[in-house]
């Protein structure tokens, strides 16, 4: 694969395919390289079993698995499925920091919800919200350590606060990278909303607030395709 491919790993659930294809869609609209997308669906993921039994969804755990994933070699973007992306994605690929084992936008919120989509819970909790976006600079050493048996047996607190980093290894991202629609302010400068409480599939949040970018960039991935 080219040095100027970008490898995007992305989180994929069922029971929201579309926001699949509408995030996938969004980043092919404005991309200026290709992309590698790899969706992270649990059946494809033939070295892993997952043995958690909490999270919201299915690929809580698995983006864990990016650096195994890549050889270990590389860099690569892991992004939930709920988001939606309004600039070049290169933009993002441009933040590489090879001192750094990955890259985050470093949340620091309490939550407007202490529920979201399909009814889970939405508690607060030390870095929130940082695994959500992951810029990953696969062939750091620290990496080594995560491979399925070891992502299985540990707890989401342990994983989703990097808690097999130290501190310095984590470099910061800036937040239009990974803009909370609800829970923050619109903002039209966003590079990538993400829709955290509920994708506007769901119809609790149809209509929330910055529905409209989803349903826009829903609406273009079908074009095309007839009555």
């Amino acid at each position: 694969m080219s040095a100027d491919t970008i490898n995007l790993v992305v989180g994929f659930d069922q029971r929201e395919a579309v926001a699949y294809h509408t995030f996938c869609q969004s980043v092919l609209e404005t991309a200026s390289l290709p992309v590698r997308f790899l969706p992270l669906a649990e059946n494809t993921l033939v070295d892993y079993k997952e043995t958690h039994t909490d999270g919201s969804n299915r690929f809580i755990y698995s983006r864990f698995l990016t650096p195994y994933l890549m050889g270990f070699q590389g860099w690569a973007i892991f992004a939930d499925g709920d988001m939606v992306c309004r600039t070049d994605i290169k933009a993002l690929w441009d933040l590489r920091d090879p001192s750094k084992a990955l890259q985050v936008v470093q949340h620091d919120y309490q939550t407007k919800a202490h529920t979201k989509y399909l009814g889970n819970k939405n508690e607060n909790y030390p870095r929130k919200n940082w695994s959500s976006l992951i810029l990953w600079n696969c062939a750091h050493p620290a990496h080594q350590v995560l491979t399925p048996t070891f992502i299985q047996g540990q707890k989401g607190s342990f994983l989703h606060r990097f808690s097999w980093l130290s501190d310095s290894d984590i470099g910061p991202l800036p937040p239009e990278w990974n803009w909370l629609a609800i829970e923050y302010p619109d903002n039209p400068s966003a590079a990538l909303v993400h829709f955290t409480l509920g994708t506007p599939c769901f119809k609790d949040y149809a209509d929330s607030p910055m529905s409209s970018i989803w349903h826009q960039a829903r609406a273009r991935s079908q074009d095309g395709m007839g009555e």
